[in-house]
């Protein structure tokens, strides 16, 4: 078989296995170090919690981060008749990465963009999806290969989530996001200002180390939706380093509520079809 006639046949699948999901949405960033990774886990997280059946897909082919937030390290993908089929988090969540076939962790991935997009392509059509109500997709900073691809490869994508943190070098990025999403016509689902304060641990009072408030300014002045803010807290480390997204165990946490919040708004969005 030749390399066209499997991306044919590929696509046909493509074309069979998208309609199943009913929302795909990209996580983006315009620059890296803004939590974006940790957003994807945590949205895919609370609308699988929500009884959502949710899949998680990390195209983050460089830095392939979402088995060490989701605490599935040891976990690996498999074959079927049915195609690859991807690792079970929770009883309605499940993800897909290269971390999760096989690859030696510490081995870079030094990969053209040809390679990066037919990894994509294969994640997309080959894995047995089944029926979602979400594909979350976790893309690596910037408007390179990777969202380019998913983006051009996924037909219908219901949208993009931007995130970003409060200072202006981030929002700038974040700005560059937004307009690559509109220049794709995919729609903008909003604008998260994560890391926008710090919880003392001790005071719990919150800090403004990177500023606060640049990402809603730049979602009101590019006409997108505000998400809301979620303030930085010493707990999400924790819990990103220790595989357990923060919303499944610090509800009560002011990140965690925010974080809820913005959750609720993007559903709210989705199901008026506002976007």
């Amino acid at each position: 078989m030749t390399q066209q006639d499997l991306m044919k046949e590929q696509d046909q699948r493509l074309k069979e296995k998208m309609p199943k999901i009913k929302n795909k949405l990209i996580v983006m960033s315009g620059k890296g170090g803004v939590g974006k990774t940790s957003v994807a886990v945590n949205l895919s997280y609370a609308l699988a919690s929500f009884g959502r059946e949710v899949g998680l897909l990390d195209v983050d082919l460089h830095g392939p981060n979402i088995a060490k937030m989701l605490g599935i390290e040891q976990a690996s993908l498999y074959t079927t008749d049915l195609g690859i089929e991807p690792v079970e988090v929770t009883a309605h969540l499940k993800a897909v990465s290269l971390a999760l076939t096989g690859m030696d962790c510490d081995r870079p991935v030094i990969w053209r963009g040809p390679m990066k997009n037919s990894a994509i392509r294969q994640f997309l059509s080959d894995v047995n999806w089944g029926v979602l109500d979400y594909l979350i997709v976790d893309s690596p900073p910037g408007t390179g290969d990777e969202p380019l691809s998913v983006c051009q490869l996924i037909p219908g994508m219901t949208g993009a989530v931007i995130v970003t943190t409060p200072q202006d070098v981030a929002v700038l990025d974040a700005r560059k996001s937004v307009l690559f999403a509109k220049e794709l016509n995919i729609p903008v689902i909003g604008v998260i200002e994560n890391m926008s304060g710090f919880m003392c641990p001790h005071c719990r009072q919150e800090v403004d180390i990177f500023k606060r408030g640049g990402g809603q300014k730049a979602a009101e002045e590019l006409n997108v939706p505000f998400l809301g803010r979620v303030p930085l807290d010493p707990e999400l480390v924790v819990s990103a380093d220790s595989g357990k997204p923060f919303v499944s165990f610090k509800g009560e946490s002011a990140a965690a509520k925010a974080f809820i919040e913005v959750v609720r708004k993007i559903e709210a969005s989705l199901s008026k079809g506002t976007i």
